[in-house]
């Protein structure tokens, strides 16, 4: 096994522990931190223009995002859990070491975006522009790595990897 492959197993096992130890060893039960079905984007105070914020850290969890302009932003280690960011502007964003479990990104301008170290199960990209997004060490099922890879192509502008190639195509 070579040293790159045990790094991301072994991080891939600490996302899996951390999303667990906050969802199960909370001190808060369980049913107080349910969110309804899918929340409004002014709930938590966020606007149609979110372009270059650093909105790093933050938890998006079920929120209508569809449409909203986060290009340029800073969301490293944000979490997109079950989200709809549909036709939404995230090109050139830094999404490293986020998380975005089964929210959907279909027709979302993922131009230029960083997913570095991002877990990314789940997720669809139907219909999304990936030209120059940076999948590098992210976790993905090996059939979303292949939707993936049939529309890969381009180079990040800010790391200097190319779509398919971060991508394992």
């Amino acid at each position: 096994m070579s040293k790159k492959t045990l790094l991301n197993s072994i991080y891939s096992v600490f996302l899996v522990l951390t999303l667990v130890i906050t969802t199960f060893l909370s001190p808060e039960p369980s049913w107080a931190k349910r969110p309804p079905e899918i929340r409004n984007q002014d709930d938590l105070n966020i606007s149609k223009d979110m372009h270059g914020q650093d909105l790093s850290g933050m938890e998006f969890i079920k929120y209508d995002l569809r449409g909203i302009d986060f290009s340029e932003a800073n969301l490293n280690g944000a979490v997109f859990n079950n989200s709809k960011l549909n036709n939404a502007d995230m090109h050139g964003a830094n999404l490293q070491d986020s998380l975005a479990y089964a929210s959907e990104f279909e027709g979302t301008d993922l131009s230029n975006v960083n997913f570095t170290n991002s877990l990314l199960m789940e997720s669809t990209f139907t219909n999304s522009n990936i030209e120059g997004a940076d999948f590098t060490d992210a976790v993905l099922s090996r059939i979303q790595q292949k939707q993936l890879c049939e529309i890969a192509k381009g180079t990040n502008s800010n790391t200097g990897i190319s779509t398919s190639y971060s991508l394992g195509c």
